[in-house]
Formats: structure tokens, sequence, C-alpha cells
């Protein structure tokens, strides 16, 4: 008797702390043993809407593309979105050359792209003494090998003369280009320390940037040798900006001042990439899809109307062929259903639509459970058994075919996640994180909480004279 209380008031315990969670329209902050959790529910790209980017590494099909790299390149990706402030974003790797990005909530796909895709390579480039237009591509030193040739226009200007010993012949190539420039790089983006974005003082968008020690050394000496003439700041071959140098600049900070018709959210991009580095795979877009608002709004409008008349359908069953304990599983099952929701807030899992679909399976799996017990439960009263013997025989006679039928549920949930994992499919991903959820707490309330709920009515029913209360 004392355990079956220590049990409803666990039970209990359980149910009210779930329906508060669940139930909390404003979101909520735990502290908990240092740990801060905020309590909140996270939609997916299909229920919220925003914008899905697939991604390639933009180089010869016939070169493979380095792992390290390409999960280095995923990772300050990762950092870029996050500084922007996108809410729950997921940046994986989809194979061995392409990158799925997917950024819930957000509108605007061309900033996206442009803080996603640009490589990130900043330049200090010498212009020399006239300075070179803003938007202009150009090539730098670090485009050029050493032993690097160009062809030449037109026709050697030199004839071969006799000589003693045979020679090679005068060919049209030589080491510099006579048609492209190419400038020098005095410095790259890898020695800034920080870069965050501000209006001057007539309210224009700029970066300020600061310099660690090496890049405050070869800024100082550079500047100091080229008083009057022009530095120009390139990024991804670019040029942003042309300033003359006014005077040396020797305290290892300065600012990036942006071309015309920029934004601070422009700066604010700008900052992000420059301060979480260059990519070191650069990379192509191969796939935008836009999900708006509406669309999410919808699915999850149609999402909760399958979900109800799937219960209801199910309860209805329940109730009518089992009777009593049909009851006390459609009450097991709404338990269940509070607590599958309130882990879905704490973890947090973000919901999309076959995220609904596993949980949706699953509450049908968790009456699968009860189906077994409650048939095992009336053969045992068939055979003449009273109803704690029966309860008793029931569940333990039950337990292997529940037992067995989950876990091979649960193994075939690890296969579709590490699928997910390693191909992008984070909605095959997902499904199998929901599925799996519903399928251990399935577990809890069929078993633990059934039973507690069918030895509380031993004590207070007689199953010779109410039958038909067990659909006997």
């Amino acid at each position: 008797m004392r355990n079956r209380n220590l049990w409803l008031a666990i039970i209990g315990l359980l149910a009210v702390f779930a329906l508060w969670v669940d139930f909390s329209e404003t979101q909520i902050a735990i502290d908990f043993l240092g740990i801060r959790r905020e309590i909140r529910t996270v939609l997916g790209l299909d229920l919220q809407g925003g914008i899905q980017i697939l991604l390639e590494a933009d180089v010869p099909p016939n070169q493979p593309v380095d792992r390290g790299n390409l999960e280095d390149t995923r990772r300050i990706i990762e950092n870029r979105v996050n500084a922007l402030g996108v809410s729950e974003p997921v940046v994986q790797i989809a194979g061995t050359r392409r990158i799925v990005v997917e950024l819930p909530g957000v509108t605007n796909l061309e900033q996206a792209v442009n803080t996603i895709k640009q490589t990130g390579l900043l330049e200090f480039v010498d212009a020399g003494a006239a300075p070179i237009p803003e938007g202009t591509t150009i090539r730098t030193t670090l485009d050029v090998s050493p032993t690097e040739t160009v062809p030449l226009t037109g026709t050697p200007t030199l004839t071969p003369t006799p000589a003693l010993t045979e020679t090679a012949p005068i060919t049209g190539t030589t080491p510099v280009s006579p048609t492209e420039r190419v400038y020098r790089t005095v410095m790259t983006g890898r020695n800034l320390r920080s870069a965050r974005p501000q209006l001057d003082q007539f309210r224009q968008p700029e970066v300020a940037f600061t310099l660690d020690a090496e890049g405050t050394r070869l800024f100082a000496e550079y500047t100091s040798r080229n008083v009057g003439r022009y530095l120009c700041i390139v990024l991804d071959k670019k040029v942003i900006s042309c300033p003359v140098i006014q005077e040396p600049i020797t305290q290892g900070q300065g600012v990036i001042r942006m071309g015309s018709g920029s934004t601070l959210a422009d700066a604010e991009a700008l900052a992000v990439t420059l301060r979480y580095g260059a990519l070191p795979v650069p990379l192509k877009i191969v796939d935008t899809r836009n999900i708006g608002p509406t669309l999410g709004r919808e699915s999850i409008h149609r999402s909760l109307i399958a979900g109800m008349v799937g219960f209801a359908t199910v309860a209805l069953f329940m109730i009518l062929y089992y009777r009593v304990p049909g009851i006390l599983a459609v009450l097991a099952l709404s338990l269940y259903t509070a607590l599958v929701f309130a882990i879905f807030k704490l973890l947090p899992v973000t919901l999309t639509l076959p995220g609904i679909a596993g949980f949706v399976l699953s509450i049908g799996m968790a009456v699968d459970a009860n189906i077994l017990i409650f048939e095992r439960l009336k053969e045992e009263l068939r055979a003449g058994r009273n109803l704690a013997l029966a309860i008793d025989y029931g569940f333990e006679r039950a337990w292997p075919s529940i037992r067995d039928s989950n876990i091979s549920t649960l193994i075939t949930c690890a296969i579709l996640y590490v699928f997910g994992l390693n191909f992008g499919a984070s909605m095959v991903r997902g499904f199998a994180l929901t599925l799996a959820i519903g399928v251990a707490a399935s577990l809890f309330t069929g078993i633990w909480v059934t039973r507690a709920f069918l030895h509380v009515l031993l004590d207070r029913i007689s199953v010779q004279a109410h039958e038909r209360w067990f659909g006997i």
C-alpha cells in the first residue's frame, strides 16, 4: 500500500510539472546545478517559415575536399549565423562536399546568402599613387605563385641568333602579365583581433577593427613608409574602399568605410564575416528554399487537427473494447502526451512536420503495450485468477513482447538518426528523435503508470460482480 501511494504521488507530481511546462505561454528560464535552460517550443523551418540553403564546395569535381576543412567551414558558417541572432539554426555537412543551412524565421534571403557564402578573405592591398574604384575586382599577390607564367599577346620581339651550343627557342611567355596588374597584399584578415559595426560622425555605416600584435607591427611599418599613397581594403578580391594614408597608423586600430548605399545591417554582416575568419573551402549555392510563415502556420493547424483526431480515435477504441482498463489506458496516454511534449520543450527538440508525425505514431505505439497487457489480463481473469494475480501475471507475461518490439523500434530510430546526421536530412533526423523519445516515454506510462492505476482499482472493485467492466 505504501509503495502504491508513493507511485501515485510521483505520477501526480510528474503530471503537474508536465502540464506547467506545456502550458507556459512565455519563455521560462530554469537554473539547476549551474545549468540554465530556457523552456520554450522550438519550431522547425517547415512550421515557422524561413530559408534553406544548399551549398557545395566550389572546386573541380575531381578534386577531393578535405573533411577537416569542410568541418571548419561548417563551424565558421554556424558562428556567422549565430552572431546574426538567428534562432536555432541548423548547419550540417551533407555527403563529402555539401553543407545544408536552415535558418528558421529568416526572411531576407539575399542578406543570408551573402553572410554565409562570402569567403571572407580580407586583404590590405598597396594601390600605389592612384586609388582603385570601389567594387573593382582585382588580382593580388595571394593569387599568383612565384612560378606562374601568363601568355603574352602577339609574337616574340626577339629573334634567335646562331649560337655555339643548341638553345631552346624563345617562347611567348613571361612571369609578368602585361595586361592585368597584380597588386601587392600587405596584410590579411588573419591579423584581425576584433571587428564591430558602427556609425561615423555623418551617420554612415563602417566597421571598426583592431589588429593583433603582429598586425599592429606590420601596419605601423607599412603606413610609416607610405604616407600619401593609397591602401585598398579588399574583401574576396573586390575593393571595398581605398583611402589615402594621411599619417602613420601605429595603434593597431582602423575603420572600413562601407560603400554608398550600404546600411548598418551590411556593416554588421561584414563584421561577422571578418570576426569569424575566412572559409577554408570556397562555396557555391546549389539550391535555396524560402518558406513563408503563412505556410508554417497552416502546417501547425493541420498537424494539431490530425493529432487530436488520432488521439480521440485511439481513446474511443480503447474505452469501447476494454471498458474500465481502457479508461485507465486513456488517462495514462494523456499523461504520456503531456510528458513527451514537456520533454520536447525542455531539451529542446526542434519540431518539424516529420517530427510531429513521429510523435503521433508514437501515441499509437504507446497503446500497443496496453493492448498486450489487457489481453493477457483478460486471459488470466477468464482462467479464474483474482484481479491482483491477473494484473501481476498479465504484466509479467506481456513484458517480453513489449520490450522486444520497443527495442526494435529504438534501433530503427538510431539508424534513421545517423542517416539524417550524415546526409544532411534534418527532417529524417527529427522524425527519428521524436519517435525515440515517444517510445521511451511509452515504456514508463504503459508499464508503471497503467499498472499503478489498475492496482488502485484492486481495492475498490470486485471483478466477479463487474465482469463487463473488464470486457470479459
